[in-house]
């Protein structure tokens, strides 16, 4: 069994056909499916990372983008430190679904102390292209998120993406939360198997 110091939850968001389940296939397995079907409901894979010569274990969660299953996978933000909300630069309705639904509603159900970063998948389709570089940066700095573009089909950017995402969780515990600040004081690597989580603030009632 795999050892580590830390697990991170991990969420994997946005509309269907994206290319979400592929950018996680390539990432954990190093393929690419042209014929991958719909995600139903959640499915996760797990792909560690080391930082300051500590382990740490994402475990990654590929939600369902079907309308049917939003209900559903909003239950799964709960705990989550960090998301990948991913759009396909081939269809402009799938950044304007990032930030109007798929952003509120990770807001919404998830921790405040959250990294986020937009992903704009399929730059192999380049000739198809809708969604501007450029007009997907913006998006994101609006937003005040994290941006990149990736191919899950050559795997261009795939591990930099993830990396780049984890590194940033990492980053924001260890200055924002005193408990996992002291815990890697004395951590001793790969021993100490802690699940770290953001536990949502409860809002006040006006009543």
């Amino acid at each position: 069994m795999e050892s580590y110091d830390y697990l991170f939850k991990i969420v994997l968001i946005g509309d269907s056909g994206v290319g979400k389940t592929n950018l996680l296939s390539q990432l954990t397995r190093g393929e690419f499916s042209a014929e991958t079907k719909a995600t139903i409901g959640v499915e996760f894979a797990t792909r560690t990372f080391k930082i300051d010569n500590l382990v740490i274990k994402a475990q990654i969660w590929d939600t369902a983008g079907q309308e049917r299953y939003r209900a559903i996978t909003s239950a799964y933000y709960r705990g989550t430190l960090g998301a990948l909300i991913v759009y396909d630069i081939t269809r402009k309705s799938t950044l304007s679904n990032a930030t109007k639904h798929w952003l509120t509603q990770l807001k919404e159900y998830s921790g405040e102390e959250i990294e986020i970063m937009m992903v704009g998948n399929k730059t192999d389709l380049e000739d198809e292209r809708t969604v501007t570089v450029a007009c997907g940066n913006d998006a994101a700095k609006s937003n005040n998120l994290n941006f990149l573009e990736t191919s899950a089909l050559d795997g261009s950017n795939v591990e930099k993406a993830f990396d780049e995402l984890i590194k940033a969780v990492y980053r924001r515990r260890k200055t924002l939360d005193p408990e996992f600040k002291e815990a890697l004081s004395r951590t001793e690597p790969a021993k100490n198997k802690k699940i770290i989580q953001i536990k949502k603030k409860k809002k006040k009632s006006c009543c």
